[in-house]
């Protein structure tokens, strides 16, 4: 399979590279990675031999005429590339409607126009927006509550018309919260781990009850190659663990592997429209692609720790 990657260089495309390029996820011949190396890219996250292994294009998704030749010749296309920091999208959404939106369905149309005929959209379990008590099926309807949330509930809509009107051989999946290596330190775990190894305080919204699950990454990646590969009749997959923790235990679990105390939990006003829970019905990836986690949180929250630890020495996060 020759596979096009867009936003590679970004927190799971990493991994999800690394793991084709270490033959952790088999089946493809040939991969170019396609990134505009925003600032939530790192071309540093692979090293110079690993980089001989894949061919760079340092390409924004919106550009159709230099994104023509890689899609000419391509068997499919696993989209990562997104604005993804609710935060930033509060402040200014115009980014995320130009990528997470134009920009997909850019990638859309090149797949139609050059007969690309496995198309995957990574999407977000944000799109089913809050649920206090029950768990979002594939089916359930999207709520989104944010304008990040709102714009990746677009794209999957436009996926969804792109196999109704031309046909397009389309999947989504929706995650819940990823950790794990190389995710830009401004999402709640690896911004907590950096704060906490320098001694400041964790800030945490409202009394820090807001509830997400989570997986670790590779985990995530495993399932997604699951689904490209698959023969599956089925539109979206849901991919989750059935860890959900609070924002606060986040906090008390990072404290607690670094040895550090608690009096470093501050308590800050709570964000605009913010999502009291997110947890996702997982059975249908689970029994028709023999999903299931193997990483235990506590395990990859301590080798994340390890990870970010490391990562700030080289280079020099603050």
């Amino acid at each position: 399979m020759k596979l096009i990657v867009t936003g590679g260089m970004g927190f799971i495309g990493t991994n999800y590279i690394k793991m084709i390029l270490n033959g952790t996820l088999g089946g493809i011949d040939s991969l170019v990675c396609v990134d505009s190396l925003t600032y939530a890219s790192n071309f540093q996250n692979f090293t110079k031999s690993e980089l001989r292994n894949f061919e760079f294009a340092k390409i924004d998704i919106n550009s159709k005429n230099l994104l023509a030749k890689y899609f000419k010749n391509a068997d499919a296309v696993v989209n990562f590339a997104a604005e993804s920091h609710v935060d930033r999208s509060i402040r200014d959404n115009s980014k995320f409607i130009r990528t997470n939106i134009c920009g997909t369905q850019n990638l859309l149309n090149l797949s139609y126009k050059y007969s690309v005929g496995n198309f995957l959209q990574i999407s977000t379990d944000e799109v089913y927006g809050s649920s206090r008590y029950t768990s979002a099926k594939e089916s359930s309807r999207l709520n989104p509550s944010s304008p990040y949330s709102a714009s990746k509930a677009a794209a999957d809509l436009l996926c969804m018309a792109m196999i109704k009107t031309h046909g397009m051989n389309v999947k989504i999946t929706r995650s819940c919260n990823n950790f794990g290596s190389y995710q830009y330190p401004e999402k709640i775990i690896p911004y907590f781990i950096m704060r906490a190894i320098k001694n400041k305080k964790l800030p945490i919204y409202g009394n820090g009850s807001n509830i997400r699950e989570w997986i670790h990454v590779s985990d995530n990646c495993i399932a997604i190659h699951k689904v490209l590969l698959s023969n599956s009749k089925s539109l979206v997959f849901n991919i989750g663990s059935g860890v959900r923790l609070s924002n606060l235990e986040i906090a008390e679990k990072i404290l607690t592997i670094l040895g550090k105390n608690k009096n470093l939990i501050e308590f800050v006003t709570d964000r605009k429209g913010h999502d009291y829970r997110y947890a996702l019905n997982f059975k249908k990836i689970k029994k028709e692609l023999d999903f299931n986690t193997r990483m235990n949180f506590n395990e990859g929250m301590k080798q994340t720790i390890d990870w970010y630890s490391n990562y700030r020495k080289k280079y020099s996060i603050e």
